[in-house]
């Protein structure tokens, strides 16, 4: 078999981005609804909500760890196997990739006074403001990472001739034209994610028996937030695919299988391709492309024809775009079904449908499914740019002839800390249950 650096240096940052973005995901959405619950305890003094923000950061900082870790793994990785690469992005777009780092520390020093800091003030808005910077720090280190992504998609702020790069200009480069839907999107994406990935573990304590006020409570706070996020994410989804035909429009057109630029396009789900290009068994949804990409139904859109065959992303990214939409609407619904059924539970005890108890659980998974999906699309849709217009791919990997063995060994590595991670917090949880500490703070032992 033929040793191909490119291929082997795409399939280890692939493999290293799907494992990071887990752990970033809830990196960034959890301390929101840390916040939120504390915040919800001191308003209506209520100790269930206190209790779940001490469960909810305990596990935080467990996927904090192991964020640093794979982070770290991600900038040795740009520098090894993207060496081209980073000799004209490393200085063109080093300023948000110092200010993470930056946003890390901030967010890491008060991390650490928050948790040990738990019942040492009179008043608890005093503990609660030390999450604040948290939640700030998380966030940010997101929108200055997302930038460098966004740049990726839209480079500006410097002139390359003959592979030398000058007149940087750092704050251009980073507020391109990508910055303010992409940075949107991850933070909207990662607030419902985690939400939803929150309200998954509440469901799933339901459906085991453990019908605590706790857990209702929590399932209530959570799934709420789901679905404010899930809608502030499809906003800006609507506003992403605007971008795409501004500025990607081969991106938008690889997702649509839209190969004839024309006016009234539709939205193409599912189907296959023949030979010929033509889509069969796609379900189509008159006027839906046009609207996605200008605002009106009898807009024109740009075709994938209009792109230079060796510029064109791969097709497949329409499945893997379908996927992502798919997912989002379901959440969406999902969220609004919990809404109906929560007035309803008011009838009977508290107590909601089995059946919608499964479905939430089952939504945790799939809103970090659907995470996955969007980086997939996001990153390979921008293909055969590493950096748009100004470099290919293939231009900018390593030659080195041990990528293979790294990828090997990075595969190992992170099978080992997905399962510590998993073992750790089993044991946390089951060694801490929610019944015991109800009992032991002398919450009404929390039953209903």
């Amino acid at each position: 078999m033929h040793y191909d650096p490119v291929l082997y240096s795409r399939m280890l940052t692939e493999l290293t981005l799907a494992f990071h973005i887990i752990f970033a995901t809830i990196g960034v959405g959890v301390p929101l609804m840390i916040a939120l619950a504390e915040w919800t305890a001191i308003k209506r003094n209520d100790p269930y909500y206190s209790l779940m923000a001490r469960r909810w950061a305990r596990g935080f900082v467990i996927t904090v760890a192991v964020g640093v870790v794979t982070g770290t793994a991600i900038g040795l990785q740009l520098s090894l196997l993207w060496p081209s690469f980073m000799r004209i992005a490393g200085q063109a777009i080093a300023l948000p990739l110092f200010l993470e780092t930056f946003a890390f520390f901030f967010e890491a020093i008060f991390l650490g006074i928050y948790l040990y800091t738990w019942d040492r003030f009179k008043k608890p808005m005093m503990h609660f403001l030390l999450l604040i910077p948290v939640v700030i720090g998380s966030s940010a280190s997101a929108f200055f990472i997302t930038t460098v992504n966004a740049f990726m998609n839209t480079p500006q702020g410097f002139k390359l001739q003959n592979g030398i790069i000058t007149d940087i200009q750092p704050l251009v480069a980073m507020f391109n034209p990508a910055t303010p839907t992409k940075v949107a999107h991850v933070l909207a994406s990662s607030y419902m994610t985690s939400a939803f990935i929150l309200a998954a573990i509440a469901a799933f304590s339901l459906l085991k028996k453990k019908d605590t006020l706790y857990h209702r409570k929590a399932l209530k706070l959570t799934m709420t937030a789901a679905l404010v996020f899930s809608l502030s994410t499809a906003l800006v989804g609507d506003l992403s695919g605007k971008f795409l035909a501004k500025y990607q429009p081969e991106k938008l057109a690889a997702a649509e299988w839209h190969f004839e630029t024309s006016e009234n396009a539709p939205l193409v789900l599912g189907g296959f391709l023949t030979k010929d290009n033509e889509i069969k068994y796609g379900l189509k949804i008159p006027y839906a492309l046009s609207i996605l990409a200008h605002g009106s139904p009898t807009a024109e859109v740009q075709g994938l024809n209009e792109t230079p065959v060796k510029e064109r992303p791969p097709l497949y990214v329409h499945y893997i775009f379908d996927m992502m939409v798919s997912i989002g609407i379901f959440l969406t619904l999902l969220g609004f079904i919990y809404l109906w059924a929560q007035r309803r539970a008011h009838k009977n005890h508290g107590r909601y449908p089995r059946w919608l108890l499964r479905l939430i659980t089952w939504s945790g998974p799939l809103a970090m499914l659907g995470i996955e999906c969007g980086w997939v699309y996001a990153e390979v849709g921008r293909q055969p740019w590493i950096l748009r217009g100004f470099m290919k791919t293939t231009e900018g990997a390593t030659t080195s002839t041990h990528v293979d063995t790294m990828l090997v060994l990075f595969c190992f590595l992170y099978i080992l800390l997905g399962l510590t991670v998993i073992k750790v917090l089993g044991k946390l949880f089951k060694n801490n249950d929610v019944q015991e500490e109800l009992i032991a703070r002398g919450i009404e032992g929390g039953e209903a």
